[in-house]
C-alpha cells in the first residue's frame, strides 16, 4: 500500500521540529511527505528540507483549508492513502502510520480514519477534558446506519491526523475549495452518505492540543457557525450540535471538579463565548462585512 503525508505549514516553530522527528522515525515510511508551506518566516521550511521532505512554497494570501490540501492531492495520484497532519500534531510512537494503515486493509468500504488525539504535555485541564471527551480510548466504525444513533459524531474528523482512501477521495470530489475550515467533517459527511465507512483509530495518536482562551473559542466556533451556514446538508442529515454540546458541558464540569475546581468560572465563560459565536457564525451574512472579519479566526479567508 503506497502511501503519502500532506502536511501544510507556517511559521511552525519549536512544536513542528518535534513534528518532522517524529515523522521521520516512523517504521512504516511515506512514499512522500508533502509539504504545503504559506511562506513562512522561521526556519520551517529549512527544517522540513533537513528531512527531506518535499517542499513546496505558497504565498500565505492563497492557503486555504480546502482548496490548498486539494492541490496537494493532485500531486500525488500514486498514492493508495493520503495522510494528512498539521504541523502541530506530533506522533505518539513510531507505528502510529502502520496502525492508520491498517483499518484500510481489511475492508474496500473504509473511505476515512481519524486518529486518535492526547493532549499536548504542557495542555491545561479544559485542553486536556476536550481531547478525553472527543478521542475516546475505543475504536469506532462508522457508516449510514449509525446516524439515528450518533448523529453529528458519525461525521467527526481531524485533519490534524487523519487518512483517507485517494481512490474514494477523488471519487467524491475531495474537500471544498474554498471552506473557512471543517473541511475534514464535510469530505466524511461526504463519504457516509455516499454509502462508505469511516473509521476512528483509537491505537494510531498523535499529541494535539491548544490552550485557548475563551476569546479564541468565540472566534473559533464562530467560524464553525460559518461553516455549517455554508453546508446546511451536515445540519440537514446528521442534525445539529445541540444534544452532543450539553453532554460535552456535563461532562467537563464533572471532570474540573474532580481534577481543577478552580477553572469551573472559566469553563463557565468559554462555554458562554463557544455558544454566542456558534449562533453568530450561523448567521453571519446578516452582519456587516468588518463585524464578520473581527469575530473570525481565520481572517484571511475574508480577504477575497
Amino acid at each position: 500500500m503506497k502511501f503519502s503525508v500532506i502536511i501544510p505549514t507556517y511559521n511552525g516553530g519549536s512544536v513542528w521540529l518535534e513534528s518532522a522527528k517524529s515523522i521521520s522515525e516512523q517504521s512504516m515510511k511515506p512514499d512522500n511527505v508533502y509539504v504545503i508551506d504559506s511562506s513562512s518566516k522561521d526556519n520551517t521550511v529549512a527544517i522540513a528540507e533537513s528531512y527531506d521532505f518535499r517542499v513546496k512554497v505558497i504565498p500565505s494570501s492563497i492557503f486555504n483549508h480546502g482548496g490548498t490540501r486539494n492541490g496537494a492531492v493532485k500531486d500525488l495520484s500514486e498514492s493508495d492513502v493520503l495522510i494528512f497532519m498539521t504541523q502541530d500534531a506530533i506522533l505518539n510512537s513510531n507505528d502510529a502510520f502502520e496502525k492508520m494503515l491498517a483499518s484500510f486493509i481489511d475492508d474496500e468500504n473504509v473511505a476515512a480514519v481519524c486518529g486518535r488525539q492526547l493532549p499536548h504535555n504542557d495542555a491545561n485541564s479544559l485542553a486536556k477534558h476536550a481531547r478525553l471527551f472527543n478521542y475516546p480510548d475505543k475504536s469506532e466504525i462508522k457508516s449510514k446506519k449509525d446516524i439515528s444513533n450518533l448523529g453529528i459524531k458519525t461525521a467527526f474528523m481531524s485533519n490534524s491526523f487523519s487518512a483517507y482512501r485517494t481512490r474514494i477521495f477523488n471519487e467524491l470530489g475531495g474537500f471544498p475549495d474554498n471552506t473557512i475550515l471543517s473541511e475534514d467533517m464535510y469530505l466524511a459527511a461526504k463519504m457516509i452518505l455516499a454509502g462508505y465507512k469511516v473509521v476512528y483509530n483509537s491505537e494510531a495518536c498523535v499529541r494535539h492540543s491548544h490552550n485557548y482562551t475563551p476569546l479564541q473559542e468565540f472566534k473559533r466556533y464562530f467560524d464553525i457557525g460559518v461553516f455549517h451556514a455554508d453546508n446546511k446538508f451536515i445540519m440537514q442529515y446528521f442534525g445539529g450540535a445541540g444534544g452532543e454540546g450539553m453532554k460535552y458541558v456535563i461532562s467537563e464540569i464533572k471532570y474540573l471538579l474532580k481534577n481543577a475546581p478552580l477553572l469551573i468560572p472559566k469553563s463557565f465563560c468559554t462555554i458562554g463565548m463557544k455558544f454566542i459565536g456558534f449562533k453568530l457564525g450561523l448567521s453571519y451574512r446578516c452582519l456587516p462585512k468588518f463585524m464578520i472579519r473581527s469575530f473570525s479566526m481565520h481572517k484571511r479567508f475574508w480577504d477575497v
